[in-house]
């Protein structure tokens, strides 16, 4: 017999599971970060889905103000631009471990998981020389196995305090939302790529990126990449 309570306990068990999954706090598959320390003016600026072509033209926005960041990379996509991604090497930013494929890890296997992490990291040591220290999940979804395939690989989950929505929004509405909601120790979301494209069309993000970062620099934000926000003495 289905009554109210079991109802209402059915969707407290969902909504717990939903924020497991995707809750930006959530460590419940494995040891995760998702915004630094409030007691400084420092915020990390980060890029997912890339490297492709119009990370170029988001490394020249970084270059002109002198400011870090940390590029979440998918494998595959390494392989296809690896000069590319040397760049973002080369110009000092860091590289995080965005799985190979940017697959929707909900329901996958743990191996399939472990897999997914294990090439990319083996990928982007093999390209650039850089050994990442976080990974995050594709769409932010994690999973059973994936605190196992962290440990494995000795990495830390990294979400995000402010997401920008860019794969949907026009530039202006982009930076409006970064710089009206922007706090201390915020990790910002960003995407230089979409999904597992080639060649996409993020110039809403590159503009955006134009306005975002000087205006946070006026305001007195210090840019760092996560592994400085996260472990400022590093």
């Amino acid at each position: 017999m289905v009554t109210s309570q079991s109802i209402g306990l059915a969707a407290a068990a969902a909504a717990g599971m939903a924020w497991a999954v995707r809750g930006r706090s959530s460590s419940a598959f494995g040891p995760s970060v998702w915004r630094g320390p409030a007691d400084r003016k420092s915020v990390a600026l980060t890029f997912d889905d890339g490297p492709t072509p119009a990370t170029l033209r988001i490394l020249e926005v970084l270059r002109e103000h002198g400011v870090p960041a940390t590029f979440f990379q998918i494998g595959e996509l390494v392989e296809a631009h690896a000069e590319i991604a040397l760049a973002v090497r080369a110009e000092g930013h860091e590289i995080g471990n965005h799985s190979q494929t940017h697959p929707n890890l909900a329901l996958a296997r743990p191996s399939v998981i472990a897999s997914e992490f294990e090439r990319a990291q083996e990928t982007i040591v093999r390209t650039t020389g850089h050994i990442p220290a976080f990974l995050r999940a594709p769409f932010g979804v994690r999973w059973f196995g994936f605190g196992e395939a962290q440990r494995q690989l000795g990495l830390t989950g990294a979400m995000w305090s402010l997401i920008g929505l860019d794969w949907k929004l026009p530039a202006e509405a982009i930076s409006r939302r970064i710089l009206g909601r922007a706090r201390e120790g915020d990790i910002i979301c960003l995407h230089d790529g979409r999904g597992n494209l080639k060649d996409p069309d993020v110039t809403a993000t590159v503009e955006a990126v134009r306005r975002i970062v000087p205006n946070l620099l006026e305001k007195g934000y210090h840019f760092e990449t996560v592994t400085q926000l996260i472990c400022p003495m590093k």
